[in-house]
């Protein structure tokens, strides 16, 4: 019931915007397998934009900072989001949260480029270097038959608007995020039209997580997140397909 409630909420919210969303390759989503969904980042509306288009609720690691603010704590949490915790103990955390949600069959989302793409604007076509945490998430997490689902969001119409939030009010709430700690205002990206691009996925094979248990643990981690974002910039480039 929750699910189908906040696939209706996301459907209705970008209908409220007027943003129109073109899905391609929507036959490579897994359908009775586990999946962490591994997609660019640039906008507020992705985690809105990406439970619309694959038609599934996805339970999103959020950044620290959303736990913090009052309002916007309850409406993520609300909405199946996990703030990550304080970096002392943020990997812990994410890992121990996000493989109890995929054991238990839920669609899991990362975003990998971390938060700067969301307080720096930068192109619609360009993806920044991904962090390697959803690589061991994934490659160490004891669940069968695991999909890591590369997702482009392809912005071609959109605009961009300055949020009442200045950049250095945010760093009240974590003081730990140098992004923070910079004049000027939180940008917001308001998509118009908008292409979702599903890639290949990559499966988590038994002899995966035994290299990555053995002296290839480094070499097969770098092939999970080049593999992620090798796909995503090649489908961003395109367009479309």
């Amino acid at each position: 019931m929750f699910s189908e409630s906040k696939l209706l909420i996301s459907r209705c919210f970008l209908a409220g915007l007027g943003t129109q969303m073109f899905l391609y390759r929507e036959d490579r989503i897994p359908q009775e397998s586990p999946v962490l969904v591994v997609s660019n980042h640039r906008s507020f509306l992705d985690p809105v934009l990406l439970t619309a288009a694959l038609g599934r609720s996805i339970r999103f690691a959020c950044h620290h900072y959303m736990g913090q603010v009052p309002v916007m704590r309850e409406i993520v949490t609300t909405f199946g989001a996990f703030p990550l915790e304080a970096p002392e103990h943020r990997q812990q955390h994410f890992f121990s949260q996000a493989t109890a949600l995929l054991q238990s069959g839920e669609m899991v989302g990362v975003f990998p480029e971390g938060a700067e793409p969301m307080v720096k604007v930068t192109g619609p076509n360009t993806v920044g270097k991904f962090q390697r945490g959803f690589a061991h998430l994934a490659l160490r997490a004891p669940v069968r038959d695991l999909a890591v689902l590369p997702v482009a969001i392809s912005s071609f119409e959109e605009h961009s608007v300055r949020s009442g939030v200045p950049l250095k009010l945010l760093s009240l709430f974590d003081p730990s995020e140098p992004l923070f700690d910079r004049s000027g205002w939180h940008p917001v990206i308001i998509y118009q039209r908008v292409n979702v691009l599903i890639g290949q996925p990559y499966w988590i094979t038994v002899e995966r997580q035994q290299q990555y248990q053995g002296k290839k643990a480094k070499a097969v981690v770098a092939e999970l997140t080049d593999h992620c974002q090798g796909e995503i910039a090649e489908l961003l480039q395109r367009g479309c397909l």
